[in-house]
C-alpha cells in the first residue's frame, strides 16, 4: 500500500490571464512561491519518504523547499511533466478562439479525442505519467510519496487511476488548486482517493 501526494506547482505569471503552460517553462509568482513554502511546512510535519517533481522549473521550484525541509533530494522524472498544448502553448481562450475557433469548439467538446492543434495526445500523456505513479509505488510499497507536477496531467492522471474516462477530466475535475493536496492510497493495482484539492496551511494566502 502506498499512499501517494499529487500537488500542482505553485500559481505562475501566467495564473492571472488563465494561459495555457505546457511545456514553456514559466516563473512563480510571490504567491507561488509562498505556496511552496507553505507545502514545505507540510511536509516537515508529516514526513513523506520521498518527493517527485516534474522537471519543469514551476514543478521543481514548489517541490523543493519540501525536499529541503526532509533532508531529501527531489526525484525529477520527465514523465510527470505536463502535456505540449502545441498551438495553444502560451494562449488564453480567446486568443484560441480568434486562431483557430474550430479546432478550440472539438477540443471544449471533448479534449481527449480532439485535444488542442500540434499538441500532446492525452492518452500518450496519460500512460507515462501512469508508468512513473506504478514505478514510485513499487519504490515505497510501504510509504507516502509526494509528487507535484501539473493541472492537466494531474486530472487525467486521477481520471486513469479511478476508472473515469479520460475525456471528462474537465468536466469531473473542473480545478486543482495551485499548492493543495489531493492523496491517492495505492494498493495491488486498485486507488482509492482519501482526499481532494486540500489546501496546505497558507495555500491561499495571498
Amino acid at each position: 500500500m502506498t499512499d501517494v501526494l499529487l500537488v500542482r506547482h505553485g500559481e505562475t505569471v501566467w495564473h492571472a490571464d488563465n494561459r495555457y503552460a505546457g511545456r514553456t517553462d514559466v516563473a512563480l509568482t510571490p504567491r507561488g512561491r509562498r505556496q511552496a513554502a507553505a507545502l514545505a511546512d507540510w511536509a516537515a510535519r508529516e514526513r513523506p519518504d520521498a518527493v517527485y517533481s516534474s522537471p519543469l522549473s514551476r514543478a521543481r521550484l514548489t517541490a523543493a523547499p519540501a525536499a529541503e525541509a526532509l533532508g531529501v533530494t527531489v526525484r525529477e522524472d520527465p514523465r510527470l511533466r505536463e502535456l505540449d498544448f502545441g498551438r495553444g502553448e502560451g494562449l488564453t481562450r480567446t486568443e484560441m478562439r480568434a486562431r483557430f475557433p474550430e479546432a478550440l469548439d472539438a477540443f471544449l467538446a471533448d479534449p481527449v479525442a480532439h485535444h488542442l492543434p500540434d499538441g500532446e495526445d492525452p492518452c500518450a500523456a496519460t500512460a507515462r505519467a501512469r508508468a512513473c505513479l506504478d514505478e514510485t509505488a513499487a519504490a515505497f510499497p510501504d510509504g507516502r510519496v509526494l509528487v507535484v507536477a501539473h493541472s492537466t496531467l494531474l486530472r487525467l492522471l486521477l481520471c486513469d487511476l479511478l476508472g473515469i474516462p479520460l475525456g471528462a477530466y474537465r468536466r469531473v475535475f473542473p480545478r486543482v488548486a495551485n499548492g493543495a493536496l489531493t492523496e491517492l492510497r495505492l494498493r495491488g493495482g486498485q486507488s482509492a482517493l482519501l482526499r481532494f484539492n486540500v489546501p496546505t496551511a497558507s495555500t491561499h494566502t495571498s
